[in-house]
Protein backbone atom coordinates (compact mmCIF):
# COMPACT_ATOMS: atom_id res chain seq x y z
CA UNK A 1 0.00 0.00 0.00
CA UNK A 2 2.95 2.51 0.83
CA UNK A 3 4.52 1.49 -2.68
CA UNK A 4 1.01 2.24 -4.13
CA UNK A 5 0.56 5.56 -2.28
CA UNK A 6 4.10 7.02 -3.28
CA UNK A 7 3.65 5.97 -6.69
CA UNK A 8 0.44 8.23 -6.38
CA UNK A 9 2.33 10.90 -5.07
CA UNK A 10 4.88 10.70 -7.10
CA UNK A 11 2.21 10.99 -10.27
CA UNK A 12 0.34 13.83 -8.43
CA UNK A 13 3.65 16.00 -9.02
CA UNK A 14 3.94 15.12 -12.56
CA UNK A 15 1.11 16.10 -13.14
CA UNK A 16 1.81 19.33 -11.21
CA UNK A 17 5.11 20.05 -12.87
CA UNK A 18 3.32 19.15 -16.45
CA UNK A 19 0.58 21.95 -15.65
CA UNK A 20 3.44 24.18 -14.39
CA UNK A 21 5.20 23.39 -17.75
CA UNK A 22 2.10 23.88 -19.59
CA UNK A 23 1.65 27.28 -18.13
CA UNK A 24 5.38 28.34 -18.96
CA UNK A 25 4.96 27.89 -22.91
CA UNK A 26 2.54 30.41 -23.04
CA UNK A 27 4.24 33.22 -25.29
CA UNK A 28 2.57 36.78 -25.86
CA UNK A 29 3.16 37.74 -30.08
CA UNK A 30 3.06 41.60 -30.69
CA UNK A 31 2.11 41.89 -34.19
CA UNK A 32 0.31 44.41 -36.87
CA UNK A 33 -3.35 44.41 -37.80
CA UNK A 34 -2.19 43.89 -41.49
CA UNK A 35 -3.78 41.26 -43.78
CA UNK A 36 -1.03 38.28 -43.85
CA UNK A 37 -0.55 38.80 -39.98
CA UNK A 38 -4.26 38.35 -39.51
CA UNK A 39 -4.26 34.81 -41.90
CA UNK A 40 -1.37 33.74 -39.82
CA UNK A 41 -4.05 33.63 -36.73
CA UNK A 42 -6.51 31.54 -38.62
CA UNK A 43 -3.75 29.13 -39.14
CA UNK A 44 -2.60 28.31 -36.01
CA UNK A 45 -4.35 24.63 -35.89
CA UNK A 46 -1.01 23.74 -37.70
CA UNK A 47 0.81 25.23 -35.24
CA UNK A 48 -0.27 23.78 -32.14
CA UNK A 49 -0.70 19.81 -34.18
CA UNK A 50 3.32 20.44 -34.05
CA UNK A 51 3.89 22.39 -30.89
CA UNK A 52 1.28 21.21 -28.26
CA UNK A 53 3.04 22.41 -25.66
CA UNK A 54 3.27 25.69 -26.75
CA UNK A 55 0.46 28.22 -26.81
CA UNK A 56 0.13 31.66 -28.47
CA UNK A 57 -1.53 34.75 -27.11
CA UNK A 58 -2.01 37.54 -29.91
CA UNK A 59 -1.79 41.42 -28.64
CA UNK A 60 -2.57 42.77 -32.41
CA UNK A 61 -2.44 46.38 -33.16
CA UNK A 62 -2.39 49.07 -35.63
CA UNK A 63 0.95 50.17 -37.19
CA UNK A 64 1.80 53.48 -35.28
CA UNK A 65 0.50 51.96 -31.98
CA UNK A 66 1.91 48.71 -32.01
CA UNK A 67 5.66 50.13 -33.08
CA UNK A 68 5.08 52.59 -29.59
CA UNK A 69 4.02 49.46 -27.28
CA UNK A 70 6.77 47.64 -28.49
CA UNK A 71 9.82 50.14 -28.29
CA UNK A 72 8.60 51.23 -25.16
CA UNK A 73 8.78 47.61 -23.69
CA UNK A 74 12.54 46.51 -24.97
CA UNK A 75 14.47 49.90 -24.16
CA UNK A 76 12.55 49.60 -20.10
CA UNK A 77 13.16 45.73 -20.70
CA UNK A 78 9.32 45.18 -19.84
CA UNK A 79 9.32 41.69 -20.55
CA UNK A 80 5.56 42.18 -22.00
CA UNK A 81 5.99 40.25 -25.14
CA UNK A 82 7.87 37.17 -26.54
CA UNK A 83 8.00 37.33 -30.25
CA UNK A 84 7.76 41.33 -31.69
CA UNK A 85 6.80 42.21 -34.75
CA UNK A 86 9.21 44.92 -35.94
CA UNK A 87 11.08 46.32 -38.87
CA UNK A 88 14.25 46.40 -41.18
CA UNK A 89 14.67 49.98 -39.40
CA UNK A 90 14.53 48.60 -35.60
CA UNK A 91 16.35 45.44 -36.61
CA UNK A 92 20.07 46.83 -36.68
CA UNK A 93 19.61 49.39 -33.85
CA UNK A 94 17.90 47.46 -31.42
CA UNK A 95 20.37 44.33 -32.35
CA UNK A 96 23.51 46.45 -31.31
CA UNK A 97 22.29 47.13 -28.30
CA UNK A 98 21.80 43.71 -26.82
CA UNK A 99 18.07 43.68 -26.94
CA UNK A 100 17.49 41.01 -29.45
CA UNK A 101 17.90 37.40 -29.32
CA UNK A 102 20.48 36.06 -31.92
CA UNK A 103 18.29 33.14 -34.36
CA UNK A 104 21.09 31.57 -35.87
CA UNK A 105 20.05 28.62 -33.91
CA UNK A 106 16.92 27.73 -35.88
CA UNK A 107 16.94 24.60 -36.77
CA UNK A 108 18.50 23.58 -40.38
CA UNK A 109 15.22 23.14 -41.91
CA UNK A 110 14.49 27.11 -41.67
CA UNK A 111 17.08 26.78 -44.38
CA UNK A 112 18.60 30.54 -43.24
CA UNK A 113 20.76 30.75 -46.75
CA UNK A 114 17.01 30.87 -48.98
CA UNK A 115 16.32 33.71 -47.63
CA UNK A 116 16.79 36.69 -50.34
CA UNK A 117 20.18 38.91 -49.68
CA UNK A 118 18.73 42.10 -49.38
CA UNK A 119 16.45 41.00 -47.05
CA UNK A 120 18.75 39.24 -45.04
CA UNK A 121 21.01 41.46 -44.68
CA UNK A 122 18.88 43.95 -43.57
CA UNK A 123 18.69 41.88 -40.55
CA UNK A 124 21.88 40.37 -39.72
CA UNK A 125 23.93 42.77 -37.19
CA UNK A 126 27.44 41.31 -36.55
CA UNK A 127 26.93 37.75 -38.18
CA UNK A 128 23.87 36.69 -36.15
CA UNK A 129 20.40 36.73 -37.71
CA UNK A 130 18.44 39.25 -35.59
CA UNK A 131 14.79 38.77 -37.27
CA UNK A 132 12.93 36.32 -38.63
CA UNK A 133 11.75 38.13 -42.22
CA UNK A 134 7.49 37.01 -42.73
CA UNK A 135 7.08 38.94 -45.33
CA UNK A 136 9.25 41.54 -47.68
CA UNK A 137 8.42 43.97 -49.62
CA UNK A 138 9.29 47.28 -51.67
CA UNK A 139 6.51 49.73 -53.01
CA UNK A 140 5.06 49.89 -56.41
CA UNK A 141 2.44 51.53 -58.82
CA UNK A 142 -0.77 49.20 -58.32
CA UNK A 143 -3.76 50.90 -60.93
CA UNK A 144 -6.76 50.85 -62.78
CA UNK A 145 -6.31 48.69 -66.13
CA UNK A 146 -10.08 49.48 -67.01
CA UNK A 147 -9.93 53.20 -66.15
CA UNK A 148 -6.14 53.79 -68.30
CA UNK A 149 -7.95 51.99 -71.00
CA UNK A 150 -11.15 54.56 -70.76
CA UNK A 151 -9.02 57.55 -70.67
CA UNK A 152 -6.63 56.32 -73.68
CA UNK A 153 -3.50 56.12 -71.82
CA UNK A 154 -1.13 52.84 -71.14
CA UNK A 155 1.00 52.59 -68.02
CA UNK A 156 5.15 52.26 -68.29
CA UNK A 157 6.66 49.28 -67.07
CA UNK A 158 8.74 51.83 -65.38
CA UNK A 159 7.06 55.63 -65.11
CA UNK A 160 8.10 58.70 -64.52
CA UNK A 161 6.12 61.05 -61.96
CA UNK A 162 5.02 63.03 -64.95
CA UNK A 163 3.06 59.55 -66.42
CA UNK A 164 1.42 59.55 -62.66
CA UNK A 165 0.15 63.03 -63.23
CA UNK A 166 -1.09 62.66 -66.31
CA UNK A 167 -2.77 59.00 -65.79
CA UNK A 168 -3.88 60.69 -62.57
CA UNK A 169 -6.10 63.40 -64.03
CA UNK A 170 -7.34 61.25 -66.85
CA UNK A 171 -8.77 58.76 -64.29
CA UNK A 172 -10.44 61.05 -61.58
CA UNK A 173 -13.96 61.47 -62.13
CA UNK A 174 -16.07 63.39 -59.04
CA UNK A 175 -19.05 62.36 -60.06
CA UNK A 176 -18.68 58.70 -59.77
CA UNK A 177 -16.02 59.17 -56.86
CA UNK A 178 -13.61 57.95 -58.49
CA UNK A 179 -9.84 59.43 -57.20
CA UNK A 180 -6.63 58.92 -59.55
CA UNK A 181 -4.82 58.54 -56.75
CA UNK A 182 -4.88 57.30 -53.44
CA UNK A 183 -1.43 57.60 -51.49
CA UNK A 184 -0.55 57.65 -47.52
CA UNK A 185 -1.09 60.71 -45.50
CA UNK A 186 -1.78 59.58 -41.93
CA UNK A 187 1.25 60.90 -39.78
CA UNK A 188 3.75 58.82 -38.83
CA UNK A 189 7.27 57.61 -39.70
CA UNK A 190 6.48 54.31 -40.73
CA UNK A 191 3.10 55.46 -42.61
CA UNK A 192 3.46 59.07 -45.01
CA UNK A 193 6.89 59.57 -43.74
CA UNK A 194 8.06 56.51 -45.39
CA UNK A 195 6.56 57.46 -48.80
CA UNK A 196 7.37 60.54 -48.78
CA UNK A 197 10.95 59.72 -48.12
CA UNK A 198 11.22 57.00 -50.55
CA UNK A 199 9.41 59.58 -53.02
CA UNK A 200 12.17 62.08 -52.09
CA UNK A 201 14.73 60.47 -52.75
CA UNK A 202 13.28 59.88 -56.72
CA UNK A 203 13.30 64.18 -56.69
CA UNK A 204 16.87 64.15 -55.54
CA UNK A 205 16.42 65.05 -52.02
CA UNK A 206 18.16 63.80 -48.54
CA UNK A 207 17.14 63.84 -44.81
CA UNK A 208 20.80 65.05 -44.29
CA UNK A 209 23.43 66.01 -45.86
CA UNK A 210 26.94 64.31 -45.28
CA UNK A 211 27.95 66.38 -42.31
CA UNK A 212 24.31 65.56 -40.82
CA UNK A 213 22.87 69.15 -41.59
CA UNK A 214 19.15 68.66 -42.32
CA UNK A 215 17.97 69.37 -45.77
CA UNK A 216 14.20 70.45 -46.17
CA UNK A 217 15.63 74.09 -46.57
CA UNK A 218 16.56 72.45 -50.23
CA UNK A 219 14.56 72.95 -53.75
CA UNK A 220 14.95 69.31 -54.23
CA UNK A 221 12.30 68.87 -51.07
CA UNK A 222 10.20 71.92 -51.67
CA UNK A 223 9.64 70.02 -55.33
CA UNK A 224 8.39 66.53 -53.79
CA UNK A 225 6.00 68.50 -51.56
CA UNK A 226 5.12 70.66 -53.66
CA UNK A 227 4.37 67.74 -56.31
CA UNK A 228 3.09 65.58 -53.79
CA UNK A 229 0.39 68.21 -52.16
CA UNK A 230 -0.23 68.95 -56.22
CA UNK A 231 -1.15 65.64 -57.00
CA UNK A 232 -3.48 64.60 -53.62
CA UNK A 233 -5.29 68.07 -53.30
CA UNK A 234 -6.35 67.85 -57.28
CA UNK A 235 -6.71 64.06 -57.93
CA UNK A 236 -6.66 62.55 -54.18
CA UNK A 237 -9.62 61.58 -52.24
CA UNK A 238 -10.89 63.92 -49.11
CA UNK A 239 -9.58 63.30 -46.06
CA UNK A 240 -6.38 62.32 -46.96
CA UNK A 241 -4.00 63.05 -44.16
CA UNK A 242 -6.20 60.46 -42.63
CA UNK A 243 -5.28 57.65 -44.85
CA UNK A 244 -2.64 54.79 -44.19
CA UNK A 245 -2.33 51.82 -45.84
CA UNK A 246 -4.95 50.29 -44.22
CA UNK A 247 -7.11 53.11 -45.17
CA UNK A 248 -5.83 53.12 -48.55
CA UNK A 249 -6.42 49.31 -49.37
CA UNK A 250 -9.68 49.67 -48.56
CA UNK A 251 -10.48 52.59 -50.92
CA UNK A 252 -8.74 50.41 -53.97
CA UNK A 253 -11.03 47.28 -53.03
CA UNK A 254 -13.80 49.07 -53.33
CA UNK A 255 -13.10 51.05 -56.44
CA UNK A 256 -12.45 54.59 -55.37
CA UNK A 257 -8.69 55.32 -56.48
CA UNK A 258 -6.79 54.96 -60.10
CA UNK A 259 -3.88 54.58 -58.72
CA UNK A 260 -2.34 53.59 -55.44
CA UNK A 261 1.28 53.67 -54.89
CA UNK A 262 2.28 51.24 -51.60
CA UNK A 263 3.64 48.24 -50.74
CA UNK A 264 3.85 45.77 -53.01
CA UNK A 265 2.91 42.96 -50.77
CA UNK A 266 -0.43 44.77 -50.96
CA UNK A 267 -0.91 43.34 -54.78
CA UNK A 268 -2.76 40.19 -53.25
CA UNK A 269 -5.17 41.88 -51.40
CA UNK A 270 -6.25 44.24 -54.57
CA UNK A 271 -6.35 40.90 -56.33
CA UNK A 272 -8.11 39.16 -54.00
CA UNK A 273 -11.57 38.31 -52.90
CA UNK A 274 -12.25 41.12 -50.82
CA UNK A 275 -11.57 43.27 -54.05
CA UNK A 276 -14.16 44.43 -56.49
CA UNK A 277 -11.28 45.55 -58.80
CA UNK A 278 -9.77 42.23 -58.38
CA UNK A 279 -9.63 41.74 -62.34
CA UNK A 280 -8.37 45.07 -62.98
CA UNK A 281 -5.34 45.94 -61.59
CA UNK A 282 -1.78 46.71 -63.27
CA UNK A 283 1.04 46.86 -61.48
CA UNK A 284 4.25 49.06 -62.58
CA UNK A 285 7.45 50.01 -60.67
CA UNK A 286 7.19 52.87 -58.55
CA UNK A 287 7.86 56.25 -60.13
CA UNK A 288 11.44 58.46 -61.11
CA UNK A 289 12.08 61.84 -61.88
CA UNK A 290 15.07 60.96 -64.17
CA UNK A 291 17.57 61.23 -62.02
CA UNK A 292 18.34 58.01 -61.41
CA UNK A 293 16.45 56.96 -58.21
CA UNK A 294 13.26 55.78 -57.77
CA UNK A 295 10.13 56.25 -55.55
CA UNK A 296 10.60 52.58 -53.90
CA UNK A 297 11.55 51.09 -50.70
CA UNK A 298 12.75 48.59 -49.07
CA UNK A 299 11.39 47.20 -45.58
CA UNK A 300 10.80 43.45 -44.22
CA UNK A 301 7.95 42.77 -41.32
CA UNK A 302 10.10 40.53 -39.51
CA UNK A 303 9.23 38.44 -36.09
CA UNK A 304 12.13 38.72 -33.59
CA UNK A 305 12.78 37.80 -29.74
CA UNK A 306 13.20 40.25 -26.93
CA UNK A 307 16.34 39.49 -24.77
CA UNK A 308 14.35 39.77 -21.82
CA UNK A 309 11.56 36.96 -23.06
CA UNK A 310 11.97 33.89 -20.47
CA UNK A 311 10.25 31.81 -23.04
CA UNK A 312 13.03 31.97 -25.77
CA UNK A 313 12.67 28.33 -27.05
CA UNK A 314 9.25 28.16 -27.40
CA UNK A 315 9.34 31.85 -28.93
CA UNK A 316 11.99 30.07 -31.61
CA UNK A 317 9.77 27.32 -32.18
CA UNK A 318 7.15 29.82 -33.27
CA UNK A 319 9.24 32.29 -35.57
CA UNK A 320 10.28 28.62 -37.47
CA UNK A 321 7.16 27.62 -37.84
CA UNK A 322 5.49 31.10 -39.04
CA UNK A 323 8.17 31.76 -41.39
CA UNK A 324 10.04 28.64 -43.00
CA UNK A 325 9.24 27.04 -46.89
CA UNK A 326 6.52 24.70 -44.96
CA UNK A 327 4.37 27.99 -43.95
CA UNK A 328 4.90 29.39 -47.73
CA UNK A 329 3.13 25.90 -48.68
CA UNK A 330 0.36 26.07 -46.08
CA UNK A 331 -0.79 29.48 -46.79
CA UNK A 332 -0.53 28.31 -50.58
CA UNK A 333 -2.62 24.98 -50.15
CA UNK A 334 -5.36 26.98 -48.16
CA UNK A 335 -5.20 30.33 -50.32
CA UNK A 336 -3.53 29.65 -53.23
CA UNK A 337 0.08 30.77 -54.33
CA UNK A 338 -1.04 34.59 -54.50
CA UNK A 339 -1.49 34.67 -51.20
CA UNK A 340 2.13 33.70 -50.08
CA UNK A 341 3.39 36.12 -47.73
CA UNK A 342 5.91 37.40 -50.78
CA UNK A 343 9.54 38.96 -50.67
CA UNK A 344 11.68 36.54 -48.18
CA UNK A 345 12.82 33.38 -49.95
CA UNK A 346 14.55 32.94 -53.25
CA UNK A 347 13.40 29.51 -53.65
CA UNK A 348 9.09 31.29 -53.89
CA UNK A 349 10.63 33.19 -56.44
CA UNK A 350 12.32 29.86 -58.29
CA UNK A 351 8.35 27.94 -57.74
CA UNK A 352 6.97 27.43 -61.18
CA UNK A 353 3.32 28.19 -60.10
CA UNK A 354 4.22 31.18 -57.82
CA UNK A 355 6.09 32.40 -61.10
CA UNK A 356 1.91 32.59 -62.40
CA UNK A 357 1.06 35.16 -59.86
CA UNK A 358 0.75 38.62 -61.59
CA UNK A 359 2.98 40.88 -59.24
CA UNK A 360 5.85 38.34 -58.43
CA UNK A 361 8.11 39.37 -60.95
CA UNK A 362 7.18 43.03 -60.27
CA UNK A 363 7.73 42.20 -56.33
CA UNK A 364 11.15 40.94 -56.77
CA UNK A 365 11.91 43.42 -59.17
CA UNK A 366 10.88 46.31 -56.76
CA UNK A 367 12.93 44.72 -53.78
CA UNK A 368 16.19 44.00 -56.41
CA UNK A 369 16.04 47.82 -56.91
CA UNK A 370 16.34 49.23 -53.61
CA UNK A 371 19.48 50.63 -52.18
CA UNK A 372 19.70 51.27 -48.78
CA UNK A 373 23.42 51.24 -48.70
CA UNK A 374 22.83 54.03 -51.72
CA UNK A 375 19.16 55.24 -51.30
CA UNK A 376 19.96 59.17 -52.37
CA UNK A 377 21.17 60.79 -55.64
CA UNK A 378 22.80 62.69 -53.87
CA UNK A 379 26.08 61.38 -50.98
CA UNK A 380 24.30 60.79 -47.49
CA UNK A 381 26.19 59.36 -44.28
CA UNK A 382 23.14 56.95 -43.49
CA UNK A 383 21.96 53.90 -44.42
CA UNK A 384 17.96 53.25 -45.40
CA UNK A 385 15.58 54.03 -47.93
CA UNK A 386 12.81 55.18 -46.45
CA UNK A 387 14.26 55.97 -43.04
CA UNK A 388 17.61 56.51 -41.52
CA UNK A 389 19.00 54.16 -39.60
CA UNK A 390 19.61 56.28 -36.22
CA UNK A 391 17.80 55.68 -33.38
CA UNK A 392 16.86 59.36 -33.43
CA UNK A 393 14.81 58.82 -36.21
CA UNK A 394 11.50 57.24 -35.21
CA UNK A 395 10.66 60.52 -33.06
CA UNK A 396 12.08 62.64 -36.13
CA UNK A 397 10.04 60.93 -38.89
CA UNK A 398 7.07 61.01 -36.83
CA UNK A 399 7.41 64.70 -35.98
CA UNK A 400 8.05 65.51 -39.58
CA UNK A 401 4.93 63.59 -40.22
CA UNK A 402 3.01 65.58 -38.64
CA UNK A 403 3.99 68.55 -40.52
CA UNK A 404 3.90 67.49 -43.31
CA UNK A 405 0.26 65.58 -42.71
CA UNK A 406 -0.98 68.86 -41.58
CA UNK A 407 0.03 70.86 -44.75
CA UNK A 408 -1.99 67.87 -46.65
CA UNK A 409 -5.21 68.62 -44.29
CA UNK A 410 -4.63 72.26 -45.09
CA UNK A 411 -3.68 73.60 -42.18
CA UNK A 412 -0.10 75.34 -43.24
CA UNK A 413 1.60 75.84 -46.98
CA UNK A 414 4.17 73.74 -48.25
CA UNK A 415 7.03 76.75 -47.77
CA UNK A 416 6.10 76.63 -43.82
CA UNK A 417 5.83 72.93 -43.17
CA UNK A 418 9.24 72.70 -44.72
CA UNK A 419 10.63 75.80 -42.96
CA UNK A 420 9.39 74.11 -39.19
CA UNK A 421 10.60 70.74 -40.30
CA UNK A 422 14.25 72.03 -40.91
CA UNK A 423 13.78 73.66 -37.36
CA UNK A 424 12.41 70.47 -35.67
CA UNK A 425 15.21 68.41 -37.36
CA UNK A 426 18.02 71.09 -36.70
CA UNK A 427 17.02 71.14 -33.02
CA UNK A 428 17.14 67.47 -32.25
CA UNK A 429 20.35 67.06 -34.24
CA UNK A 430 22.06 69.32 -32.29
CA UNK A 431 20.57 68.34 -28.89
CA UNK A 432 21.41 64.55 -29.94
CA UNK A 433 25.14 65.87 -30.73
CA UNK A 434 25.15 65.09 -34.77
CA UNK A 435 25.55 68.77 -35.08
CA UNK A 436 27.09 71.78 -33.46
Amino acid sequence: MTVSLRALMGATALLALSGAAMAETTITVATVNNGDMIRMQGLMDDFYAKNPDIKVEWVTLEENVLRQNVTTDIATGGGQYDVLTIGTYEVPIWGKQGWLVSLNDLPAEYDVDDLLPAIRGGLTVDGNLMASPFYGESSMVMYRTDLMEAAGLTMPDAPTWADIETAAKAMTNTETGVYGVCLRGKAGWGENMAFLTAMSNSFGARWFDEAWMPQFDQPEWKATLDFYLNLMNNYGPPGASNNGFNENLTLFQQGKCGMWIDATVAASFVTGKDSTVADKVGFALAPDNGLGKRGNWLWAWSLAIPASSQKQDAAKAFINWATNKDYLALVASKEGWANVPPGTRSSLYANEEYAKVPFAKMTLDSINSADPNAPTVKPVPYVGVQFVAIPEFQGLGTTVGEIFSAALAGQKTADEALAEAQTAVTDEMKASGYIQ
